[in-house]
């Protein structure tokens, strides 16, 4: 069903209720991942490698074994075989590498045993009783030296077909696409810039550590709790880890503490369940600050080169990037993505960007927000932002200028649909914050920013009770109020009342395969499958009143709740109220519900516009955010309140990702900063107030033109944010994050 008028009314849609999670919330009854207990629960514990790459020699597990508090101890051999494929072709083997390590230990922090005792300090005392016997390798865990033909290998065999042969065997992807000439293109600008830039990985920062609770027992039957994003990935990886079949395993989300794309990955649930297996008892596993920070997923850390030309018009002639991504010892770092998001902002007739999936003796990256797109908008937009100061022009009206439009080719294939980024350019450009003065010392900075948005496999289910209410069941955990949201298309389709609406994460045993809450799809795949599921009902109760009138089906509509007859038979019966025919259904035919699932592929892109001022310390190098407005295109806000929370919080990551936050690895090879107190992520202090606009241009792939909020959010910051601080500081800041030293040294070096 497409959408063709922007200007429909709603009457539910785009209202604030209370959120229906926020009572338990904050009375401390909603479940998290740790807060589930079993009787006869063990705790597990993990033992990690010290060493940043080495053989393993041998493992003595007798000592931790003989202990009367151990009831079970697991190693690589206490898993399934999964054959290795080369590229992303060998994701479960990648998977189970990092679950537990095979031959070697690939950074520090890799598991390499684990055990599972009647206490957690049972647990924990037992691990220093695994007698492990490394020899240790070489390592790289920086992503140009990894590239090198001096490198230290990782693992033979990983690249996949896009690889040149004559690259290192670090390298296991390459991306390349655009279209065009650039060499012509460049030699037609007023004006060439070329110029590097880099980003150090970081975390995404959630306050709960990853957490579950599985049990499997010897007939191959189990059940899983965790926190997770995406419970069916859980079930169908933690299956083929410990060769079981995937329906005999019954995976049921919990609450979730934070996400943000970094439990989207399997780390500690096949553990558990092995652990499990082996002793016959539910086994508990929660990981610790440390452990979440040197064995889960980071982001890459990237290493770019951009060249832009321009008119003194402000005419972009032609631009191309290379972008270097490493993703930790595993294939999965999104060049790809990079790439693709680097140049769509802009319509160019000359384009080429090429991106790199590249391993490093780090733990296995996984999705934060829009993975790659902050990189990429990073060094592009630090580029036309010095193009922009360089011939003296104003960067909204040149982004304005150059903006991709509705029939734009972009510049990895496609021809972009109905799209709002020229939306947001208008709105940033008419915002006071552009206009206001600015103090000495401050500088401002604009960036654009863009995310594909997605799709994915998809089931709703929506029962009706006897009194009118509703029971809705999704397969996405909500990450960012997406049961509200659900709830309120639900009504709108309905026609009652949003607390009438109660909406369930189901566990894998109660719908059909569903994707991961990521790529953000919630709102709109999910969202759309609720509308088709809630007409599929009103389809059906439709039928109830015909039958009831004795009219035919077509001859009935559906309005504000209720059954009316329409056309020949308009005004011969009153109207029908849904709870009237709900009341009746057991003796009208039976329940009634709705259903739908699908893959639906009208997610529709996202951009957005952000404008930043920034102040620089020059005598600490100490920069502080002084103003903030995120202006991004929702298609359709569903609920404000959550999409100006996902546009605020978007910023308050990149404000932190920006100016402080990094992994920092020693000469070892080993993480240095594994925790809050040395892993700094902003507080309330370190924020200004964030204002938001929402822009909605209509997603023409959804019924109410919803297209995702909560990645595009974080794809402008790290650029805008050090255009303010370049323009403040009087010197170009190309590598983040723009942290104290960092920054003074910088001034210095412009000052020498």
């Amino acid at each position: 069903m497409a959408l063709d008028d922007s200007k429909r009314e709603f009457r539910f849609v785009g209202t604030r209720p209370d959120r229906p999670d926020g009572l338990d919330k904050v009375t401390g009854r909603a479940r998290f991942g740790a807060d589930m207990n079993a009787a006869g629960m063990l705790h597990g514990a993990i033992l990690r490698s010290p060493h940043a790459h080495a053989r393993i020699v041998r493992i003595d597990t007798s000592k931790a074994e003989a202990l009367a508090d151990v009831k079970a101890v697991v190693t690589r051999a206490d898993f399934a075989e999964v054959p290795f494929k080369p590229g992303l072709a060998g994701e479960v083997w990648n998977v189970l590498e990092n679950v537990m390590a095979g031959d070697k230990a690939l950074y520090d922090g890799h598991a390499v045993a684990a055990v599972a005792a009647t206490s957690a300090l049972a647990a924990r005392d037992a691990l220093k009783l695994i007698e492990v016997e490394y020899e240790e390798l070489p390592y790289v865990t920086d992503v140009n030296a990894a590239m090198r033909q001096d490198a230290p290998v990782i693992r033979e065999g990983a690249a996949d077909f896009s690889v040149p042969d004559d690259m290192h065997p670090n390298v296991v992807r390459r991306h390349e696409s655009g279209h065009g000439d650039v060499e012509a293109g460049f030699a037609e600008a007023d004006l060439v810039i070329e110029d590097s830039f880099e980003t150090e990985a970081t975390h995404q920062g959630y306050i709960e550590p990853h957490a579950c609770l599985g049990q499997l027992g010897k007939d191959g039957k189990g059940e899983l709790w965790c926190c997770t994003q995406g419970h069916w990935i859980v079930q169908k990886t933690c299956a083929a880890l410990l060769g079981i079949e995937t329906a005999n395993l019954r995976v049921t989300a919990s609450e979730i503490g934070g996400g943000f794309g970094g439990k989207t990955t399997v780390f500690i649930e096949p553990v558990a369940l092995a652990l499990s297996r082996k002793a016959n008892r539910p086994v508990k596993i929660v990981m610790s600050r440390a452990e979440v920070f040197r064995a889960t997923g980071p982001t890459a850390s990237a290493s770019m080169d951009i060249k832009v030309g321009m008119k003194k018009d402000g005419t972009i002639t032609a631009a191309q990037g290379e972008f270097r991504l490493q993703g930790g010892a595993f294939p999965g770092a999104p060049g790809d993505m990079t790439a693709m998001c680097a140049f769509a902002p802009y319509d160019l007739k000359n384009v080429h960007q090429v991106g790199y999936d590249v391993m490093t003796n780090r733990p296995k990256q996984a999705a934060y927000r829009a993975p790659g797109s902050p990189m990429a908008a990073f060094a592009v937009e630090s580029v036309v932002d010095e193009l922009c100061r360089k011939l003296d022009l104003d960067p909204i009206e040149v982004r304005l200028k150059n903006a991709a439009r509705e029939g734009t080719k972009a510049s990895y294939g496609p021809r972009f649909e109905r799209i709002g980024l020229v939306e947001t350019l208008e709105a940033a450009k008419a915002h006071p914050h552009y206009a206001a003065p600015l103090k000495p010392g401050q500088g401002r900075g604009i960036s654009c920013g863009f995310w594909f948005n997605h799709g994915g496999e998809t089931s709703v289910s929506l029962a009706l009770s006897e009194d009118g209410s509703v029971q809705l069941m999704v397969g996405t955990p909500d990450i960012g109020g997406s049961r509200a949201s659900m709830a309120l298309m639900a009504a709108e389709v309905l026609g009652i009342p949003y607390e009438n609406i109660r909406v369930t994460i189901a566990d894998t045993a109660s719908l059909g395969y569903n994707d991961v809450s990521h790529g953000s799809r919630v709102t709109y795949a999910s969202g759309l499958a609720t509308i088709k599921a809630a007409k599929d009902a009103v389809r059906k109760l439709s039928q109830r009143a015909a039958a009831k009138w004795g009219i035919p089906e077509d001859a009935v509509k559906w309005e504000d709740g209720c059954a009316v007859p329409s056309g020949p038979n308009a005004g011969d019966f009153d109207p029908l109220p849904l709870a009237e025919i709900t009341a009746e259904m057991g003796q009208t035919g039976g329940p009634i519900s709705g259903h739908f699932e699908a893959t639906p592929e009208g997610a529709g892109v996202s951009f957005a516009t952000h404008i930043v001022d920034a102040e620089v310390d020059r005598e600490t190098g100490a920069t502080k955010v002084v103003r903030y407005t995120v202006i991004q295109d929702a298609g359709k806000a569903i609920h404000p309140t959550y999409v100006e929370g996902q546009f605020q919080g978007g910023a308050a990551q990149g404000i932190g990702w920006a100016l402080n936050e990094e992994y920092i690895y020693g000469e070892d090879g080993r993480l240095q900063n594994a925790g809050f107190l040395d892993y700094r992520i902003p507080v309330a202090s370190d924020l200004p107030m964030i204002d938001t606009v929402i822009v909605e241009v209509p997603n023409p792939g959804h019924p109410f033109g919803v297209r995702g909020v909560g990645e595009t959010s974080i794809c402008p910051p790290l650029a805008a944010i050090a255009n303010a601080v370049s323009a403040a500081a009087g010197v170009r800041m190309r590598h983040l994050p723009m942290s104290p030293p960092r920054t003074l040294a910088a001034l210095k070096a412009r000052d020498a």
